[in-house]
């Protein structure tokens, strides 16, 4: 089994790791030119984002070959799922590929402008995810086929419209700032999945092409790189998950360079 996978803070690569089978990552698949993939069984496991799937994924899932008896797609989510497996569905049935099984999960929301990160770290507790974790991978162990029911009109008419508002372009970098604390590690250069961050005179500096995954930001050791609208400066990564993880993940500035 063949597992893809993208994660900014660790809560989609906490998933994938459970499955226990061979790991992939997307930006490293594609950054590689690899998108040839077969395998009797072949799984996505990503987090949503802005009510949708990561432009990353989408790329993935647009461009790679895949062949599988058996294809299946997990979806983690924060607060709010929106038309994420819709949009996946629509884009794989474009490259050929029909999914068997997909789900989501609720996990902790680390979006910065919207969510205190202490008060969605308190609330993990209460979300479920060892109990709806363990019932996907079952389901998963078991080639169970099912399918995440549609969205009701509302969720639907406020997906939409976030989603369009939200249209990503690159840009939101803009909205990123670093301050004088920052002491030149390179861990927010090591952490971008799009090679978006370069180092000028020892500081890291954005080239405007973000997935906005915000994992440089959670990323950062002493906190000195924020977003506009944070509620204070509280950051996450999930607690199954090292930051060594996420760099080997993620970092592609030297396949690209």
């Amino acid at each position: 089994m063949k597992i893809f996978y993208f994660t900014g803070t660790g809560n989609s690569l906490s998933i994938a790791k459970q499955m226990g089978g061979k790991l992939f990552s997307i930006p490293l698949m594609l950054a590689k030119g690899e998108l040839s993939h077969e395998d009797d069984a072949i799984g996505l496991v990503f987090p949503c984002y802005y009510f949708n799937i990561p432009a990353i994924v989408n790329e993935f899932v647009s461009r790679a070959s895949l062949s599988a008896n058996y294809f299946f797609a997990v979806m983690t989510y924060g607060n709010t799922s929106g038309l994420g497996l819709e949009k996946l569905k629509k884009t794989a049935k474009l490259a050929g590929i029909g999914f068997h099984y997909t789900n989501e999960i609720l996990m902790t929301d680390n979006f910065l402008p919207a969510f205190d990160i202490k008060k969605q770290i308190a609330l993990e507790g209460k979300k479920e995810i060892e109990k709806n974790t363990a019932t996907i991978l079952n389901d998963i162990k078991y080639r169970k086929v099912n399918s995440v029911k549609k969205k009701g009109i509302l969720t639907r008419i406020v997906a939409t419209v976030v989603s369009k508002t939200l249209s990503l372009n690159g840009q939101e970098d803009k909205n990123f700032r670093v301050d004088k604390s920052c002491i030149s590690c390179g861990t927010c250069l090591k952490v971008c999945p799009r090679s978006n961050i370069i180092s000028v005179d020892g500081k890291p500096t954005y080239r405007h092409k973000c997935e906005y995954c915000l994992s440089c930001i959670h990323a950062c050791p002493i906190t000195a790189i924020h977003i506009k609208g944070e509620k204070n400066s509280a950051r996450f990564r999930n607690k199954n998950v090292s930051l060594e993880e996420i760099i080997n993940s993620n970092s592609v500035i030297e396949l690209k360079n």
